[in-house]
């Protein structure tokens, strides 16, 4: 049998989307296999920093840029330069950071990542709520983000928003069976999306493209 399992489906969700993150390598052949969202990360002190040239992807994938603690200028001009979609804000950017943005970005969604561990405080959350379009749940750890440890998925149970998420975190091709669970909490209909990055690489940018097809294709 193989280490895949299909996903119990209920009709009434909308189907889970994926998104593969810190592209550097081989974005375009990453896109052959049709994710949903791909990440490139213009963070300098990263191992996936993304600082080529604009890559051209089918319209059907949104190109998110990651960005920590960056100056709106530098976003703005990613935006445009990338034709980004969607900005993941991976610092300590405040709700007035996140409006300015947000007034500057028109039409280009907002994601900001809250880091978690053992426990986490959701009224953190409530000065976000009307400045950020999606939310992204990751692990904490030394670096912010590409880590490759989870957290405790269980954490969401407490989720009080109705703000669709994407779950991140060291979320590799062994973790269908407890992403299935997971689906089974109440607070995982607001799921928008599985993130993964450092579990699907041969190295630093460069994603196993067997992996990720599998993962894809079962997932959905």
């Amino acid at each position: 049998m193989s280490q895949y399992h299909k996903l119990a489906k209920d009709p009434k969700k909308e189907p889970i989307k994926v998104k593969v993150c810190g592209m550097n390598k081989n974005a375009a052949e990453v896109a052959t296999l049709n994710p949903d969202y791909l990440g490139f990360i213009f963070w300098e002190p990263s191992k996936r920093h993304f600082d080529e040239k604009p890559i051209i992807l089918p319209h059907r994938i949104k190109k998110v840029g990651v960005f920590v603690d960056a100056y709106i200028e530098e976003i703005v001009e990613k935006v445009n330069t990338h034709k980004l979609v969607a900005v993941q804000l991976h610092g300590k950017e405040s709700p007035d950071y996140c409006r300015t943005l947000k007034s500057e970005l028109k039409g280009v969604d907002i994601i900001k990542v809250f880091s978690l561990k053992d426990e986490f405080d959701f009224k953190e959350l409530e000065p976000y709520e009307s400045v950020c379009d999606y939310y992204l749940f990751d692990t904490k750890g030394k670096l912010p983000g590409g880590n490759g440890y989870k957290f405790d998925w269980k954490i969401l149970k407490d989720f009080p928003s109705k703000k669709p998420y994407f779950l991140s975190g060291g979320i590799g091709p062994m973790d269908l069976d407890s992403i299935k669970e997971f689906m089974k909490l109440p607070n995982s209909n607001l799921c928008h999306a599985i993130d993964v990055n450092s579990q699907f690489e041969i190295e630093p940018g460069l994603k196993d493209l067997g992996a990720l097809k599998d993962f894809i294709k079962e997932l959905r």
